[in-house]
């Protein structure tokens, strides 16, 4: 059983005790624990002022709760406060790579190269920095067991791609891919990469430098956090070199009539007023995950997705996507069931009080080539027990009573 099981982790999520829900939707957007609402709402209460401008008291502790958040955030996967950008999500954080980085480097004719199981958050980025350089993206491939083809990566590494990017763990299969072997062998090609963990830092312990990604993001909406708020991890001599993502105020040393000088990184990317209550709740986050234990976080992962993909397997007529194995994935699934169309699922169990994403989940190349539309996606948090996974699977089984399968 979890080191989590008897940790009443459930009451810290007011969510979950009002509506008595199933809530296996945390690969979409996390439950917000009790600490992070009240690290939130205190600041609004209590210390509510624009931060590194003012020097009076409200303004001074803002500004040092908001660096505060950067510098805890990036111990959570062991960066550096220097090397951490706050960002809109993770979409915005791989966008600014793309137009800064990608602007700078891409010309005519080169390659970038992501995976089929890519997010499209790390799709379209590319393809729109690859159109305007003239350059082209090409796909590694995903083989019948839901991982990376890595001799269709080494074909592709060996045409000299400018940057790799890659998802640490696919928020569709639940892969955890290779990353380290994936960076290495990018780095060996002459290679950037991009790493995608916003599937990964909720689930499990995360070493950025153990990694040796040059670029790594995730979201605090994932991560208990708050809406509004993502992360840029990136290597400083990278970070320096790129031209700013988007200009104004804050990320400016001097404004002249004609031209500007530019802020040390990381403020050269973060134009304007910063989301300062936003920062406050993703440190409250890392607080609450840390004082959880990211190991013990990691094995309740481990143990709810065995006991997920064990039940799945109870029921009739369907067919999970992605490794057999639940020590190669994260704790959540991706499904098909016969006969019955996946918006169909989750809206009957949707009556029934589990709550699961359906749809193409940001990833049609995947579905394509899964040879599926859609699918039916449970995703399990900390607060996840064996108790949801049951619901789950009742409810599935009810789906297939209405649409009388049995």
């Amino acid at each position: 059983m979890s080191v989590l099981d008897g940790t009443d982790l459930r009451s810290q999520f007011p969510v979950l005790t009002s509506t008595g829900l199933a809530y296996l939707d945390s690969g979409a957007t996390s439950q917000t624990p009790l600490p992070v609402i009240e690290a939130m709402d205190d600041y609004y209460r209590t210390y509510r002022a624009s931060i590194h401008r003012g020097v009076y008291d409200l303004a001074s502790r803002a500004t040092d709760a908001y660096e505060a958040a950067r510098a805890k955030a990036a111990a959570l996967v062991n960066s550096t406060p220097a090397e951490t950008i706050f960002t809109r999500n993770a979409t915005d954080a791989i966008n600014l790579v793309a137009y800064s980085w990608g602007g700078a480097n891409l010309r005519e004719g080169d390659l970038v190269v992501v995976t089929e199981m890519e997010h499209h958050s790390n799709i379209v980025p590319w393809q729109i920095a690859c159109q305007r350089a003239g350059a082209q993206v090409a796909y590694v491939r995903v083989d019948d067991d839901g991982q990376l083809d890595l001799d269709s990566l080494d074909e592709l590494l060996a045409r000299g791609p400018k940057l790799v990017g890659v998802v640490h763990a696919s928020n569709v299969l639940g892969t955890i891919n290779p990353v380290a072997e994936i960076v290495s062998r990018a780095h060996a090609a002459g290679a950037v990469t991009m790493v995608d963990g916003s599937q990964a830092v909720p689930h499990m312990p995360v070493d950025i430098r153990e990694l040796d990604a040059d670029f790594y993001a995730w979201t605090a909406h994932k991560a208990y956090g708050p809406t509004g708020l993502g992360l840029l991890h990136g290597k400083r001599e990278l970070l320096e070199a790129m031209p700013p993502f988007i200009g104004g105020g804050h990320m400016i040393a001097r404004v002249g009539e004609q031209s500007s000088t530019y802020a040390e990184v990381p403020a050269k990317f973060e134009a304007g007023t910063g989301p300062v209550a936003e920062a406050v709740g993703l440190a409250a986050a890392c607080d609450f995950l840390t004082g959880i234990g990211l190991d013990a976080v990691w094995e309740h992962d481990q143990e709810l997705g065995a006991y997920l993909l064990e039940r799945l397997a109870d029921v009739p007529g369907i067919s999970v996507h992605g490794p057999a194995d639940p020590a190669q994935r994260v704790a959540l699934a991706s499904f098909a069931l016969d006969g019955v169309h996946p918006h169909d699922v989750a809206e009957i169990l949707g009556s029934q009080g589990v709550c699961v994403r359906a749809g193409h989940h940001c990833a049609q190349p995947l579905m394509r080539r899964l040879g599926v539309p859609a699918s039916t996606r449970p995703s399990c948090a900390i607060h996840t027990t064996r108790e949801d996974v049951d619901r789950l699977v009742d409810g599935l089984h009810h789906v297939r009573s209405v649409f009388q399968l049995d």
